[in-house]
């Protein structure tokens, strides 16, 4: 399968390398979702230019995922070479007829095939040795099931499938990430936000993250269509997406000509539908936060 070699392997750990692959994978265009499902039809008919295709639109996410691993001590181009080897598994695997984006699913398998590594060379991820081979169980699982429910498994469901207790799949899931909820609360001056995940910390800095901003912008939107348009522009002006800074609650209603109260109604309303979206469960889960 010559056509595979588009993972690039990554070899000289030199800064400039990376630099250099992190350029090329960003001049492959995006795909849209009808894109996506014609692609996704061919392969299932053998067809490896289309496999091709798939995965090298792809590669920019596999580096996104594989910087959340940073701190153990593989480096990050063999980070991003096994999650490559993640991202062809879901090429072949995708089912176009769920009807959710290919990267909402293809991040398990980045992430399965990055852990699976991390196991192999027992390397840590802030994780107890015995609770590897678990996590790399659930993410298949989990995988799979997505595809099936077209939304994120629940522990009780990865429990029934792994036959294992469900505190044991929910201590293990915890273990892994610091997610931000979406339903959680946020207080005003905290000092994370969405903005986090739209922009670099520092400007000047090569760095992939520069090279996803678009799509990770889009995936944002796509996410806030569920929401009516005043809703939106809460979120929008709370949490500093798409301007470079967040405003209060004070500051929003200054500008919609609403009370704050009535501001907080709206954001609290508006994250409570994020909440229940699987779309937006998927795009934390991809971002890992």
């Amino acid at each position: 399968m010559r056509q595979l070699k588009i993972t690039q392997t990554i070899t000289n750990r030199d800064s400039k390398t990376l630099e250099k692959y992190f350029f090329e994978i960003s001049k492959e265009e995006m795909l849209t979702p009808e894109e996506e499902v014609m692609l996704a039809q061919r392969i299932k008919q053998g067809d490896q230019v289309a496999l091709a295709k798939l995965i090298k639109a792809n590669l920019r996410f596999v580096v996104s995922v594989a910087k959340q691993y940073q701190h153990t001590k593989i480096p990050l181009n063999d980070l991003i070479n096994e999650g490559n080897v993640g991202l062809i598994k879901a090429a072949k695997k995708f089912d176009e007829t769920r009807g959710f984006k290919f990267i909402s699913y293809a991040v398990w398998w980045i992430r399965q095939s990055i852990i699976q590594a991390l196991a192999e060379q027992s390397r840590m991820i802030r994780l107890p040795a015995n609770k590897i081979g678990t996590l790399s169980k659930i993410d298949q699982a989990a995988a799979e099931l997505q595809q099936k429910f077209d939304r994120e498994p629940t522990p009780e469901e990865l429990a029934t499938v792994l036959e294992m207790d469900v505190d044991q799949v929910q201590d293990t899931l915890k273990s892994l990430t610091k997610s931000v909820s979406m339903d959680k609360p946020f207080e005003e001056g905290e000092s994370s936000s969405l903005l986090d995940v739209l922009e670099n910390e520092d400007a000047n800095q090569v760095d992939s993250d520069l090279i996803h901003q678009d799509s990770l912008k889009s995936e944002v939107e796509r996410v806030l269509s569920i929401l009516s348009e005043k809703e939106r522009e809460v979120i929008r002006q709370f949490f500093g997406i798409g301007r470079q800074q967040s405003l209060t609650l004070e500051d929003i209603g200054e500008n919609l000509g609403l009370s704050r109260e009535r501001v907080r109604q709206i954001k609290e309303k508006a994250i409570r539908k994020l909440s229940k979206s699987p779309a937006a469960r998927n795009l934390i889960a991809y971002l890992g936060r």
